[in-house]
């Protein structure tokens, strides 16, 4: 009876915690993002050791997730969720829990956690996207590339831009936005290449000048590249690791990414530009036999300030002239 005291008194305490730094943090960053139209943004990402959290803001929806471990208990996430909503007034029909597990996930960016099937409209700057934050637990919009997306906007007049692993299209109609003159968007999972097109259609966009494709990224490479289609402008931001059972294949960004970049460069056009991205935590970028004019790191440029943390880096960026 005395330890499961002294457990429930150091889990309410850390709530408290929790609650208090969300709520200061929100206090600095709200202004400023409603002002820019940014509705989704980061709160929290495990700044505390002791509390396992990652806090994000969805238009008046808090998304929180623990990172999980072995030691979890299920009691210890919905306190934590309770005193962050009670702390920013968000109702609990707007408050979502996710369980997030480190390691190799098997192609689990998509895999359902519910099937409500809701979306709701959120803004990032002048553009609206669908994020759905009841049935999965990536939501649809990973805003830690929010800047990067605004720098292919502002690089994408007049240009053929390729979009891989393009998830729900974001980076797509930053471009079209930007005056591509058109955009290819390639995934291998349909329900988010559906999911694409309502963004696009939510954004008025042109779907005749913006191709959603609905197949494995390396089949699209090898088609692309016999029927001799070139790009100047691309995003790859790939899953750390995927599997493909009934193809029996696997994807492993530390080891296949040379082969990936490598075929996405051999259908670029002479000063084309490639942003690379990855959200691997140990990643070494092997180029050295990869023919580019040149190869920069931009990740500091790429986090926005909500997304800058001392315990890790959300992401790296590169920008690879070809």
């Amino acid at each position: 009876m005395n330890d499961t005291f002294k457990i429930s008194d150091h889990v309410h305490r850390q709530a408290a915690m929790l609650a208090n730094r969300v709520k200061k943090r929100f206090k600095h960053l709200s202004k400023r993002f409603s002002r820019q139209q940014i509705d989704v943004f980061r709160l929290y990402d495990w700044d505390i050791p002791e509390i396992r959290a990652v806090v994000d803001w969805y238009g008046g929806h808090l998304v929180i997730g623990e990172y999980m471990r072995r030691q979890s208990v299920p009691e210890w996430l919905p306190l934590m969720g309770r005193a962050v909503a009670d702390t920013l007034s968000v109702p609990a029909e707007r408050l979502h829990l996710k369980q997030r597990w480190a390691g190799r996930q098997d192609g689990k960016r998509y895999e359902r956690i519910d099937y409500t099937d809701r979306k709701i409209v959120l803004h990032e700057r002048d553009l609206k996207f669908l994020v759905n934050p009841y049935d999965y637990v990536d939501t649809g919009l990973f805003s830690d590339h929010r800047d990067t997306r605004q720098m292919v906007r502002e690089m994408a007049a007049g240009k053929d831009f390729l979009n891989l692993y393009c998830y729900t299209a974001s980076f797509s109609c930053y471009a079209a936005k930007g005056g591509a003159r058109r955009t290819v968007s390639v995934d291998r999972s349909e329900s988010v290449i559906q999911w694409a097109a309502e963004n696009m259609k939510l954004n008025g966009i042109d779907p005749d000048r913006n191709r959603l494709i609905h197949a494995h990224t390396f089949d699209y490479l090898k088609k692309a590249g016999r029927e001799g289609k070139q790009f100047d402008l691309a995003v790859v931001d790939p899953p750390s690791y995927s599997t493909t059972k009934v193809r029996n294949e696997s994807f492993d960004i530390a080891r296949d990414h040379p082969r990936l970049l490598s075929a996405v460069i051999a259908l670029m056009r002479p000063k084309a530009t490639l942003f690379f991205s990855t959200n691997h935590q140990d990643f070494t970028l092997g180029m050295d036999r990869l023919k580019v004019a040149a190869v920069e790191e931009i990740t500091a440029q790429t986090i926005p300030e909500d997304y800058r943390n001392k315990r890790k880096t959300i992401h790296r960026c590169w920008r690879i002239t070809v």
